[in-house]
């Protein structure tokens, strides 16, 4: 505890969630996400405002099955657009019309196709929701005043203290060795 409130409440003690490096180019910021990757740190992040072109290497980012959940997804809508009306017209249904067949492709591909995108599209949105570990209301670099400049000319690396090899002098020091501008601890 670090005090008492008006009224006597006890005011609970900040706790360190991390470290926010802030940096002013592009190149700045790849060379110490490099690093910080070569050290091993497994919960950290990097915030730009635009994509930085090599990003994902020198973080280590490997590619997502993202693409493979979203295809498998709008492949069983095909199947399953093309299995129910099937079922419908040739199997449970059979109209025989002017000596058309029961069932044909060509016929009924829209539904089909429709059906391919609507459970692709909501796979990709709740795996989205998922992999990304949404929703989440508050991380600890939006208490950081200078963070506010992320989205227009700053660049900064989150190190966060949740992270296996995180100490707080040591993960101080490589911080400040990175060569950013400004090393801040972000409390929560």
């Amino acid at each position: 505890m670090s005090g008492r409130a008006e009224g006597g409440a006890p005011i609970p003690a900040k706790r360190l969630a991390g470290y926010l490096i802030e940096f002013e180019t592009p190149e700045q910021i790849l060379r110490a996400a490099s690093r910080v990757r070569e050290k091993g740190y497994r919960r950290w992040d990097t915030h730009t405002p635009f994509p930085v072109h090599g990003m994902d290497v020198a973080m280590g980012l490997r590619s997502t099955v993202l693409p493979w959940l979203v295809m498998g997804a709008g492949a069983a809508g095909c199947l399953t657009g093309l299995g129910l009306q099937w079922w419908a017209n040739a199997h449970n249904y059979p109209i025989l019309i002017s000596g058309k067949p029961f069932w044909s492709i060509p016929a009924n591909i829209p539904v089909a196709f429709e059906l391919t995108i609507l459970f692709a599209a909501i796979t990709a949105f709740a795996a989205m929701i998922v992999f990304n570990g949404l929703p989440r209301y508050h991380h600890p670099v939006f208490s950081s005043d200078r963070f506010r400049r992320v989205t227009s000319d700053r660049f900064f690396i989150s190190i966060e203290s949740q992270d296996p090899l995180f100490d707080e002098e040591r993960t101080g020091e490589f911080a400040r060795s990175l060569g950013g501008t400004c090393v801040e601890r972000l409390e929560v």
